[in-house]
């Protein structure tokens, strides 16, 4: 009896055993996560990154199977089919939506305003993260802001721009809507062109010169072999973000501990890219120089310029769309309070230090 007993329990204990493998094999999510990114842009390792520290961290929990943008579809059509849930997630730039809502643009840039710790702070403590969630929020997704990059490198060709006066009849390739409002201002002309597309423009001469993103982005993408001149800083992109869409009823599949475990993850990413993309500009800057690239830098009277033009451009537009201007309001706030302990730091702050900042004011009337 004693035989039969002890068989028992320790057939019903493998048993149990058994049925909990079961069912935490059946409970394990499957994602498949693709990105706006093709593999041989740089960019793709700030959501490669996160999709393997999600699967070491959640692995348990959620697999998350990624895939190249590209090859799942074209990188413009993450969004529907992130929003519809055909993928359950997809890394992307949030400025490539801004003609469904414009506010999709500061939240990917600025055009002469933020810096990449001014995104991290904005982000982390001043209400930026909120404004991700709600705007993505509209479209039936939830949102993980998890890369930063700081400015980009600025104009490369093969024509020479030393100030804004070179700028003048210039055919320049250059992304956003507010970068091109302030270009038209300066006498120059936007031109539209994929970011694959940059290199062969200005070999061919279709363009004067073009931005695509910081340094060690551009030189991977091959700039040195094609331009003589670099006019800095990236006044246009004075800081990117990047971050992940996740279909609502994905993410509401995932217990609270799963969620934040992703949470978790892009902090961590965010905190990576940011020093991550600053070691790559670093280098890559030193090989433009190696490869013969001539740099030019704007002086501090057309850095000025650029920012009398782009306050004009950012109030302009903030009250053309409420959204808009909900999401500038907070940005300013955040740039006012933070200047408190920002200004009487130099020179060891973190942030711009600035005086002429959009009128704060005239963003609240639009709201």
């Amino acid at each position: 009896m004693k035989k039969m007993t002890k068989f028992a329990l320790t057939s019903l204990a493998a048993g149990v055993a058994f049925a909990a493998l079961t069912t935490s094999a059946q409970a394990q999510e499957q994602w498949t996560m693709t990105s706006t990114w093709p593999d041989n842009l740089d960019l793709i390792k700030i959501d490669q990154h996160w999709a393997d520290l999600v699967n070491k961290l959640a692995g348990d929990e959620l697999q998350i199977n990624f895939r190249a943008g590209g090859t799942l579809m074209p990188g413009t059509e993450v969004f529907d089919a992130t929003e519809t849930g055909s993928i359950e997630a997809a890394g992307d730039w949030p400025g490539y939506w801004a003609g469904l809502n414009p506010a999709f643009s500061p939240l990917a840039t600025t055009t002469s305003l933020f810096n990449g710790v001014d995104y991290l702070n904005w982000i982390q403590q001043w209400g930026g993260r909120e404004l991700y969630e709600e705007i993505y929020g509209q479209y039936n997704m939830i949102y993980l802001p998890y890369g930063i990059t700081n400015n980009e490198s600025g104009f490369m060709g093969r024509t020479p721009i030393e100030s804004l006066a070179d700028l003048e009849g210039k055919r320049l390739r250059l992304s956003g809507r507010d970068q091109g409002r302030v270009l038209e201002q300066l006498g120059g002309s936007q031109v539209t062109l994929a970011g694959g597309e940059v290199y062969q423009a200005i070999e061919r001469g279709v363009i004067d010169a073009g931005e695509f993103s910081t340094p060690g982005v551009d030189f991977n993408a091959g700039f040195a072999e094609v331009a003589d001149y670099w006019a800095t800083p990236g006044w246009h992109q004075s800081a990117s973000v990047f971050g992940v869409m996740i279909n609502k009823d994905a993410w509401d599949a995932l217990s609270e501990e799963t969620q934040e475990k992703l949470r978790i993850a892009a902090d961590a990413t965010m905190a990576w890219s940011l020093s991550w993309s600053e070691r790559e500009s670093s280098e890559a800057t030193q090989k433009f120089l190696d490869a013969g690239i001539t740099i030019n830098q704007f002086s501090e009277e057309d850095l000025a310029r650029i920012q009398e033009i782009t306050n004009d451009v950012i109030i302009r537009g903030a009250c053309e769309h409420a959204d808009h201007a909900k999401v500038y309001h907070s940005m300013l706030t955040y740039l006012q309070e933070y200047g408190v302990w920002r200004d009487v730091s130099v020179p060891f702050n973190m942030s711009r230090t600035m005086d002429n900042l959009p009128s704060l004011e005239e963003i609240e009337a639009c709201l």
